[in-house]
C-alpha cells in the first residue's frame, strides 16, 4: 500500500475537515518526523501543540510514581494527539510516546482552539473523535482485567494495523510488554502461541500478520466495541 506525504490523505481527521477549515489551518501546518520512542508529551506537562500522526503511531501510557506505565490508548491516522486541551485543560495525564515511528503533522493548540471555539463543524468533529478516543481507554481497561494475554495481544496488534495502514509493526517484545503492563516472558508466549497458529511472522523485531481473518476470529469482543464506536462516530476519508 502505497503511503501519501499529503496530510489530508494520511490523516482521517484532516481528510474530512471542510475546505474552509483545512484553508484556515493550512498555513499553520508542520510535517514533522515522529522517530520511534519520541515523547511528545509528559504527565503533567503543557500541551502547546496537537499531533496528527500519519504513518506513525502513539502510544498513551498512564505512569506510575514507581516508573512502571501501562498503555490507556494509541493514536495513529485516524485522529490527534492532545484531546485533553479541548476537555479545557492545559496539561494531560499521561505520556504521549511514538510506538512506531514514521510522519505526523503537528499544529499549534492556539490555532485548534480558535476553530473549536467557534462551535462549528470542528468542534463537533473533534468532539466525535474524543468520545471514541474516551471509549476505547474504557474498553482497554476492561480487556485488560477480564481477557487473556494472547487477547489482549490480538487486540493490540489489529488497533495498531489499523492505524498505520499495513501488514507490519516494528516492535520489540519488551516495548510490547511495557504497553500492555505485563512481563516480557509472557508477550513471547503469547506471540508464540500466534505464530504457532499461522496467525504472524516475528522475527528481529519485526510482526507481520499473515491472517488478519483468523486474528479477528482470535480476539475479544474488545476490539470489535472499539472499532464500531470509531466508525459510527467518525466519518470516513479517503487515505492513500
Amino acid at each position: 500500500m502505497a503511503i501519501s506525504t499529503d496530510p489530508r490523505k494520511s490523516n482521517r481527521l484532516l481528510g474530512v475537515l471542510p475546505d474552509t477549515e483545512w484553508n484556515r489551518w493550512l498555513p499553520h501546518l508542520e510535517l514533522v518526523e515522529m522517530p520511534l520512542g519520541k515523547v511528545l508529551y509528559e504527565s503533567g506537562g503543557r500541551v502547546l501543540h496537537l499531533f496528527f500522526p500519519m504513518t506513525s503511531i502513539v502510544s498513551l501510557l498512564y505512569v506510575m510514581e514507581d516508573g512502571s506505565s501501562a498503555e490507556i490508548a494509541v493514536v495513529g491516522s485516524e485522529g490527534l494527539v492532545g484531546v485533553s486541551l479541548l476537555l479545557g485543560g492545559e496539561s494531560t495525564p499521561s505520556r504521549a510516546v511514538v510506538q512506531s515511528a514514521g510522519l505526523g503533522v503537528r499544529v499549534k493548540a492556539s490555532v485548534i482552539m480558535e476553530a473549536f471555539n467557534r462551535a462549528g463543524p470542528v468542534m463537533h468533529l473533534l468532539l466525535r473523535y474524543t468520545q471514541a478516543l474516551i471509549t476505547q481507554m474504557s474498553q482497554t481497561a476492561v480487556c485488560n482485567r477480564h481477557h487473556s494475554l494472547d487477547q489482549q495481544l490480538c487486540r493490540w496488534l489489529l488497533l495498531s494495523l489499523d492505524r498505520l495502514q499495513a501488514p507490519e509493526l516494528v516492535m520489540t517484545q519488551e516495548l510490547i510488554a511495557n504497553m500492555l503492563g505485563v512481563r516480557r516472558e509472557g508477550v513471547t508466549e503469547a506471540a508464540g502461541h500466534l505464530q504457532q497458529a499461522g496467525l504472524i511472522s516475528y522475527r528481529r523485531g519485526r510482526i507481520t500478520v499473515l491472517d488478519r481473518g483468523k486474528l479477528e476470529k482470535r480476539v475479544c469482543e474488545c476490539y470489535a466495541v472499539v472499532k464500531k464506536e470509531y466508525d459510527r462516530l467518525l466519518p470516513e476519508a479517503q487515505l492513500a
